[in-house]
């Protein structure tokens, strides 16, 4: 990012072997796109938490929320910039600086073959349950988190209900028949 605050355009990401193209813009050496007028930053899975944390202290202080995306059976590129290869899972994760007015999101690609990104409880404490959520949820798994265990779901509950591919659960429902009903039959 210059001076001025505009993104870098063409910036290299320095050790990381998927680099964009040399016309692709970059903030804090990763890709960026926008979405609403919102910078949207791409990390990678290992770049992830080393730019949460260099954001929290240029002022991004507050972590709005966490959460998972199933993106299974979504085809195109999903507002990706080109150097950002697209997974079955996304963890989302929104950031606000209050004293310069701005919100980020970084959206981290999860690959289904291996769904495990490192915990931000450290760096943002409020994101302990949400981390969780996405794990009894999704199946998304947070390296370095205090306490993975189920927080929406029984301990018991085998699979994610929120993934694309879970079997629908079904209760059968019983009804009992009504006086006229019963009569009848």
């Amino acid at each position: 990012m210059s001076a001025d605050g505009a993104v870098d355009r063409g910036a290299d990401q320095v050790g990381d072997p998927g680099a964009g193209p040399a016309d692709e813009p970059t903030l804090h050496g990763v890709p960026v796109t926008t979405s609403c007028g919102q910078e949207v930053l791409h990390p990678s899975r290992d770049g992830y938490r080393g730019l949460v944390e260099e954001l929290r202290s240029q002022g991004y202080w507050v972590a709005v929320d966490l959460c998972g995306v199933d993106l299974l059976g979504t085809s195109g590129r999903r507002g990706l910039p080109a150097s950002v290869e697209p997974e079955r899972f996304e963890v989302v994760v929104n950031l606000l600086d209050h004293r310069q007015r701005r919100r980020t999101r970084l959206r981290v690609q999860v690959p289904e073959s291996d769904p495990v990104v490192d915990s931000l409880f450290d760096v943002h404490p409020g994101l302990e349950a949400s981390e969780r959520e996405t794990h009894d949820l999704l199946g998304i798994a947070f390296r370095g988190h205090p306490d993975l265990s189920r927080i929406l779901l029984p301990d018991d509950w085998v699979g994610h209900p929120l993934r694309k591919d879970e079997d629908i659960g079904r209760i059968p429902v019983q009804f009992k028949l009504g006086a006229d009903q019963a009569a009848r039959s």
